[in-house]
């Protein structure tokens, strides 16, 4: 059922509130608010921005500044919203508020792919006019949900500016009081978000020798307001827009807020975003809640993009692959051979696993040239042989071979019958890179070819406005573990309430070679993961990934009772339950398909016991099929125990979770 409630009101109501130069919006639950008023201008001039904005109210006109609150407890104090144009004032900084329309939305859309096939679309919005004395006009779009507000500049049509030509966005970020963070830092603009989220106070990033810092918070960034909630800042549809990075910029060891620092152009580092009148900017997003899982549950960034571009979906199929890159190209005699037969013993495993997709990686054409192989594997005979067994085909391509060559390549593809794209290598997300992505999606789309994007950045809800994008990578990956020890479970446990909350994760799990921290080795071929099996199976339900790996070589399975939960694992959900967790201790995730569940719950280096209710489950009984970690798996990580239970929504599961352990289940309801 859809169905859409659109009230625009030109006076103002309950969701928002009217004083002077002040609109304050609720969330329909009344627990989330966002104010917007002008107070008095900071003099202290743009370069530094080190104080807070006045508190003195200018309703006559002065900065513009936003603040939010959860449950009437201060979250976000007076924040500036301002935007530097070149060879002109800011935009903000001596607004006056003109207008403020308000309206509500409640809809369900539904998701192809995703961690559910249907979102409730439910919340109030407000329309902030802002003008300056000099003619040139701001306008703040803003939505209050349950669980989260979010809000982005929109600057109108006018004869005041020819073009919009913008050097910084320079929204602020007042935390109410000093947090404990989640932060994933990085170099520079051109990384891969692939690095730890770690965990810091606030103000240890500031900027304590007065000297600007360079280091960057790429998102999303979670954290721990202490005593009011937890919150996470991030972005959606980023289409035309460059990706915003944190940065503390305060000169102060006291300092504990952030302001935003966009991707530059990589040709013109002093411009961040050029486009024509109306231009809109992302919508900054701040997702909240009273506990950390809570926010895994959260539907806000699809909800924040344009409803789907494609009319005709049928041809999207998530599913798992067969994978031969992560072990080495292992072929059925153990060696390593990047080959067309290679290939087809990864589609026999596919097929007999009942996957739907064999991924062929790089090394199949030349590095910048994909209109042609390089006779190391045939890809349209691959495709033709895993289609015989039931099972379809995707291919690697580089970023910058894609740019060049998508108008003929992806025509070409959709000939050889491929399915999908796995495109690597982004490695940017200014605004020319951000429509690299949408640019691929479009086009992908008009010849049914499904994509994953590798190498790039976090998600921003793309994927619902094309949802023949799968997957991207942006995270610390699996891959990791061929070379060292930065793939762990102190890091797996962090993900799901840090890079996950962003949207779909290729992590690429499904290691099976499971060792202890002790006998760990970082190996290229046939590699090694730390951590117990029960752990990694958990993996397939806790990470959301709609286009999902199963890593390791076919031999690795073989004869493993264990290897089971993951064939029968979807890779696509219609529920979503957050159940419990800590971020870089422990999680445990519920998922749906149909009329069966899976659970999910892995913990860090630390073991520990936890129940679990199954309020979760439906009515009638189920039978619950148990992955846990053996009572030895603290020295064999391998060792598995699979046991049955007849279990109903009354039942509390107790499961012991070895060091680096795991618990996945499959619920089979039972018929009455």
């Amino acid at each position: 059922m859809r169905y859409t409630i659109l009230l625009v009101l030109f006076t103002l109501s309950t969701t928002v509130r009217a004083q002077p130069g002040v609109a304050v919006l609720s969330a329909p639950d009344g627990r989330l608010a966002i104010t917007f008023r002008t107070v008095v201008r900071n003099e202290s001039g743009p370069a530094q921005r080190e104080s807070a904005p006045s508190a003195q109210p200018a309703p006559a006109g002065g900065q513009l500044v936003y603040a939010v609150s959860f449950q009437g407890k201060p979250l976000i104090e007076p924040s500036a919203l301002r935007l530097a144009l070149k060879g002109a004032a800011p935009l903000g900084e001596n607004v006056r508020l003109v207008n403020s329309v308000p309206s509500k939305t409640d809809e369900t859309y539904r998701l192809v792919a995703g961690k559910t096939n249907t979102v409730r679309d439910r919340f109030n919005a407000l329309r902030v006019e802002c003008e300056e004395d000099a003619g040139r006009k701001l306008v703040i779009e803003a939505r209050a949900y349950d669980d989260a507000v979010a809000f982005r500049y929109l600057v109108p049509e006018q004869a005041a500016l020819s073009e919009f030509r913008l050097t910084r966005e320079n929204t602020e970020f007042r935390i109410s009081k000093d947090s404990f963070i989640y932060a994933l830092i990085l170099p520079n603009y051109r990384t891969m978000y692939e690095s730890e989220f770690l965990k810091l106070s606030a103000s240890s990033l500031a900027n304590q020798g007065g000297v600007r810092s360079a280091m960057l918070i790429g998102l999303p960034l979670l954290m721990e307001v202490p005593g009011v909630a937890w919150m996470a800042i991030t972005e959606a549809d980023l289409r035309d827009y460059a990706a915003m990075y944190l940065v503390n910029p305060s000169a102060s060891w006291t300092g504990h807020w952030f302001q935003s620092s966009l991707s530059p152009h990589l040709d013109d580092p002093e411009t961040a975003v050029v486009g024509g009148l109306p231009h809109h900017s992302a919508w900054r997003v701040l997702m909240v809640a009273t506990e950390p899982a809570k926010l895994i549950e959260s539907n806000v960034i699809t909800s924040l993009n344009p409803p789907p571009a494609i009319k005709d979906t049928s041809w999207i199929k998530p599913g798992r692959a067969a994978w031969d890159w992560w072990s080495g190209s292992l072929g059925p005699d153990g060696k390593s051979a990047f080959t067309t037969a290679t290939m087809k013993y990864y589609a026999d495993f596919a097929a007999q696993s009942g996957f739907e997709y064999v991924l062929v990686d790089a090394g199949w054409s030349p590095q910048n040239d994909i209109l042609r192989m390089n006779g190391r594997v045939d890809i349209p005979e691959v495709v033709r042989y895993a289609a015989a067994k039931n099972a379809k085909t995707w291919i690697w391509a580089r970023t910058s071979a894609v740019e060049k060559q998508m108008n003929d390549a992806f025509p070409l593809f959709e000939k050889w019958g491929v399915a999908g794209v796995k495109i690597d290598f982004v490695e940017r997300d200014d605004q020319e890179g951000i429509n690299i992505y949408y640019r691929a999606a479009e086009q992908a789309a008009a010849h049914h070819l499904m994509l994953d994007f590798h190498g790039a950045t976090k998600p921003t809800g793309l994927e619902r406005t094309f949802p023949n994008v799968l997957g991207y990578e942006a995270v610390l990956g699996m891959e990791q573990s061929k070379a060292g020890s930065r793939d762990n479970p102190d890091h797996h446990v962090m993900l799901p309430f840090t890079r996950m909350l962003a949207g779909p994760m290729d992590y690429t799990p499904g290691g099976f070679s499971n060792v202890t921290r002790e006998d760990f080795q970082a190996r290229m071929e046939a590699p090694m993961v730390m951590g117990t099996r029960a752990h990694y199976l958990a993996m397939y339900v806790v990470y959301e990934a709609p286009f999902q790996m199963v890593s390791d070589h076919p031999g690795a399975y073989k004869d493993q009772p264990a290897f089971e939960f993951i064939k029968n694992a979807p890779s696509s959900w219609d529920e979503t339950r957050a159940l419990q967790g800590e971020p870089g201790e422990h999680v445990t995730i519920a998922r749906r398909r149909g009329s069966e569940w899976f659970l999910g719950s892995m913990t860090n280096w630390t073991a520990r016991n936890i129940e679990i209710p199954l309020s979760f489950l439906g009515a009638g009984e189920y039978t619950a099929v148990i992955y846990a970690d053996a009572p030895d798996a603290d020295r064999y990580p391998k060792n598995t125990a699979i046991t049955r239970q007849r279990v109903t929504r009354a039942t509390r599961l107790k499961a012991q979770l070895a060091p680096g352990g795991g618990y996945a289940v499959r619920f089979i309801p039972l018929k009455p």
